[in-house]
């Protein structure tokens, strides 16, 4: 009878480099012995959370049909791999030890997470993706719907899915300021997104409405996409319809050489009537989807002038430098006076009256242009007053 213990182990599976100097006969766990048959010995244990068995048998002979199935003998549904010698050849298994031959196996398991077995189903699509696709229903595992992405399947379970047809956007317009072979220029109403959030939004957005019209990420929920309005914010917004022309437009924003306006109502009046404010933005860390004036944030500066006041509201003309995500919304509160209906950085009161009212730009050609947006009629202090 072939003894064996914890420390016998550790030095075979060094031996197969499975374990380092830095392992120990302790890490070995479960450690049990059988018979297969009269000839040889097998043992089992768990080591560092996977389950192993050594087969010691001088008539194997490197067959690997015949040291799994004496393995197997103890659980003939026992899903496993036989491991290679590292010192022999590339089908040699034995490893030689105290004058035996052994066989060492490792147990395969083939229970997977389905989110992580979805996104190897089709890596296309993210696992995040995935994630909200089981969430909501759209993923059935043997004929029920799962709703759980950690839920553990095997070989044996059945997974389908059942995705929904893709929202049909064909209807819905937006109006177009400018369309050339290169641009398109839209007037973004206030309440709709620029693009989706993720790769899962029936939400019509200004990036489906490109869609239409650019070649640029067709791949992607950006399409056409140079640059971006808040929800909340309506006004122009200009994207590309070729690549060149995006690389263009994409270097004169990074550069800050486009030039943008907005027009804003904001509560109270700002003191002066006519500033800059030049503090850097940062995320706030206590809220990661909002942004706070931070010393150790990145520089952001914007010129605000006051066109109108009644002194409970203000009409003011905004002009960012920068392009901070939130920059005239974070400014516009840190002053005192935050942007009327902000219920992110203000006080919610309808809409937020925040427009992008003009957009300076150079397009191919060497074409300098403005693009300009009406102020919508509500943007009106007489009409906040009543």
């Amino acid at each position: 009878m072939v003894k064996f213990s914890s420390s016998d182990a550790i030095s075979i599976l060094r031996s197969f480099e499975i374990a380092g100097d830095e392992n120990s006969p302790r890490q070995i766990e479960q450690l049990k012995t059988w018979h297969p048959i009269e000839t040889n010995t097998a043992f089992s244990f768990r080591f560092l959370g996977s389950n192993y068995f050594m087969l010691v048998d001088s008539a194997a002979e490197d067959s690997q049909g015949y040291v799994i199935n004496n393995i197997q003998v103890a659980d003939r549904e026992l899903n496993s791999e036989l491991i290679h010698n590292p010192k022999g050849g590339l089908m040699s298994y034995g490893m030689p030890y105290k004058g035996k031959d052994v066989y060492l196996v490792r147990e395969v398991s083939d229970k997977k997470r389905l989110d992580t077995w979805l996104a190897e189903f089709d890596p296309s699509t993210s696992r995040s993706t995935w994630q909200k696709h089981i969430k909501n229903g759209h993923i059935l595992v043997n004929g029920e719907p799962e709703l759980s992405p950690k839920r553990s399947i095997t070989s044996t379970d059945i997974v389908e899915p059942q995705l929904p047809d893709p929202a049909d956007h064909s209807d819905k317009e937006l109006p177009i300021i400018y369309l050339d072979d290169n641009v398109v220029v839209v007037d973004k109403p206030a309440g709709v997104l620029t693009h989706a959030k993720g790769e899962l939004n029936e939400e019509f957005t200004v990036a489906d409405f490109f869609r239409r019209y650019t070649e640029v990420g067709l791949e992607t929920n950006r399409p056409g996409i140079i640059h971006r309005l808040d929800r909340d914010t309506s006004g122009v917004i200009i994207g590309a319809r070729n690549q060149a022309t995006a690389t263009l437009l994409q270097k004169q924003f990074a550069q800050r050489k486009t030039k943008k306006t907005y027009i804003a109502i904001v509560d109270g009046q700002p003191e002066p009537a006519h500033a800059k404010i030049d503090l850097p933005i940062g995320r706030n860390p206590a809220h990661p989807s909002q942004f706070k004036v931070d010393s150790k944030g990145k520089s952001a500066r914007t010129t605000y002038e006051v066109i109108e006041t009644d002194g409970a509201n203000s009409l003011i003309k905004l002009q960012p430098e920068t392009g901070r995500t939130h920059q005239l919304r974070v400014h516009m509160a840190y002053v005192g006076t935050p942007i009327t209906g902000d219920k992110v950085y203000g006080r919610e009161s309808g809409r937020m009256y925040l427009h992008a009212h003009q957009l300076e730009i150079t397009i191919p050609e060497g074409d300098r242009r403005v693009f300009s947006s009406d102020v919508p009629t509500d943007f009106s202090l007489k009409n906040l007053s009543e």
